[in-house]
């Protein structure tokens, strides 16, 4: 520990400068008026999108929702003119932002947590980084829900002498134009990065375990007067928060799949497929897609219809063919089954069709064939949601680590406060609402703010989590899985992308919906936080 001169002492420390820290911070100092400052290991602000360069990176919710809530100022300044937005102009967004808030003094880049300790007998976080220490009061972290790579284990594959990439570590000065590329993986990242990539490589291999329903994206231009209507009526899709199940400013329909004949299911599903937009095929088509097998079955019978028109050659088409339950986090697409009518792109199902052995100028599988590559891309996505707090020495009463508490599995109260861990609160931390991002980075933000300022104005005050909250919490979030097909495909949702990683019964996220979600948030505060006990310091 350093010396007293040496620890900077503040209010809060918020970890991670990605959309969920600078908005933490946004409310801590404006809203709660606290003396905060955030740090980040990387060298710019961004959190997720700034470490996720890879070409084709795009985010899959329109852009007039995927932006932070409550300030129409910035919205009007945001002049996203596509339906969705490229990787590049949601980093400069947050760069934006940051600005436009007057923040850009109160955050340290390039600064690596190394532990954070709460201090029971003076009430405080006593955090080491690599650049210096801080003793705040409060601690909130907003490490991301994809942010720890996850890197499976290839054996042999050191023994490969090209270059090795994984795309949330894309490095600036590599261009892949005119090279041999292998992808391994095909979730939502390998779609976008190799749509993109068939357009310039001289080769590229899909290295592909499980076949993927993906629809059309849809991107395009909007009008002058779509933008202007998304401008002058934020506030209200703001207020559809309170209404919406996923928070994406979609038509969330209540119409079922069995109430309209044949013909008009059909033509609802092409609509949708026209329209592009993978929470436009899930959630504006019928709402029994994702709860109803029969209905599920149906929907994915059209997708499957859709690959067999789009990819010539009958046998690349059945083994792009998913052959589980679409069931899966929705995914949209650029033109993927497109390219595979490409000559410069070649499918490899590694199911019927496994690697072998890795070689120095490539790999070779089972079938004997040598796929000669220059760079190797692991699109192999996150250890996701805990998977970045396992790596933090993070402790609580007693000194008990938090990787201690989530021994079997991460366990919180609204995805936001951590029984044992007084003070501390998470923004997207395990067991938070499936939504779209900034609608439940903004919800979350605001009401850590508000519960900041409850005690802050008490001297030595804690505010901290009763052990059955959080329990009962995690039990919400598995009622209200009942039912889901999503718990019968393996998914990075429930963490099962991670060999080894489940070994007792979670959820990572409560799928209740966002209207119910900030319904029970603002219940928990109005009550004066019954779910919690403050603590004070007896005056001797």
């Amino acid at each position: 520990m350093g010396s007293e001169e040496s620890v900077r002492e503040i209010d809060a420390l918020v970890v991670g400068t990605g959309m969920g820290g600078v908005m933490a911070l946004r409310t801590l100092t404006a809203d709660a008026g606290l003396d905060a400052i955030a740090i980040d290991k990387a060298p710019k602000v961004g959190g997720t999108w700034y470490w996720n360069r890879y070409p084709g990176a795009l985010s899959d919710t329109q852009s007039f929702m995927y932006q932070l809530p409550y300030d129409k100022e910035l919205f009007q300044q945001t002049d996203w003119r596509t339906r969705y937005v490229p990787g590049p102009q949601i980093r400069q967004y947050v760069e934006d932002a940051v600005d436009f808030w007057n923040l850009r003094s109160r955050i340290q880049l390039e600064t690596t947590l190394v532990s954070a300790a709460f201090d029971e007998a003076n009430a405080h976080w006593h955090v080491v980084t690599d650049k210096g220490e801080f003793r705040a009061r409060f601690l909130i972290t907003a490490a991301g829900l994809l942010s720890q790579i996850n890197i499976p284990d290839f054996p042999g594959i050191d023994r490969f002498e090209g270059r090795i990439v994984h795309t949330a570590a894309w490095p600036e000065d590599l261009d892949i134009a005119g090279l041999r590329i292998g992808v391994i993986g095909n979730g939502s990242t390998g779609i976008q990065f190799m749509t993109e990539a068939a357009k310039t490589v001289a080769h590229l291999t899909s290295f592909q375990r499980t076949a993927q329903y993906t629809v059309p994206a849809g991107n395009r231009e909007w009008s002058e007067a779509e933008l202007e209507q998304f401008k002058a009526t934020c506030e209200d899709r703001w207020e559809e928060f309170r209404t919406s199940k996923i928070g994406f400013g979609i038509d969330e329909t209540k119409r079922s799949i069995w109430s309209v004949s044949a013909e008009e299911r059909e033509a609802i599903f092409e609509w949708a497929w026209r329209k592009g937009g993978n929470y436009t095929f899930a959630n504006e088509t019928f709402c029994d897609v994702t709860s109803d097998r029969a209905a599920n079955e149906l929907a994915a019978d059209f997708i499957k219809r859709k690959i067999r028109e789009i990819v010539q050659d009958p046998e690349t088409a059945r083994r792009l063919t998913p052959t589980e339950l679409f069931a899966r986090r929705p995914i949209c697409d650029s033109g993927y089954f497109e390219i595979f009518n490409q000559p410069n792109v070649t499918l490899v199902s590694t199911r019927e069709n496994p690697i072998r052995e890795f070689e120095a100028g490539g790999i070779v599988t089972e079938d004997g064939v040598h796929h000669e590559l220059d760079v190797l891309v692991l699109a192999t996505g996150f250890d996701a949601v805990e998977g970045s707090y396992r790596n933090m020495d993070v402790r609580g009463i007693g000194g008990k680590s938090l990787k201690e508490h989530w021994a079997d599995a991460p366990r919180t109260h609204m995805g936001m406060t951590v029984s044992g861990f007084p003070n501390l609160f998470m923004v997207l931390g395990p067991n938070g609402p499936f939504v779209n991002n900034p609608s439940a980075i903004g919800v979350q933000a605001k009401w850590i703010a508000q519960a900041v300022q409850s005690i802050k104005d008490t001297p030595g005050a804690s505010i901290r989590l009763r052990e059955e909250a959080e329990e009962n919490w995690l039990q919400t979030c598995l009622d209200e899985l009942k039912g889901s097909l999503f718990l019968e495909t393996g998914s990075w949702i429930f963490g099962n992308n991670i060999p080894g990683k489940r070994k007792a019964r979670t959820a990572n996220f409560y799928v209740g919906g966002l209207n119910k979600f900030i319904a029970i948030s603002e219940a928990e505060a109005a009550q004066g936080y019954p779910s919690y006990e403050v603590r004070v310091p007896s005056v001797v």
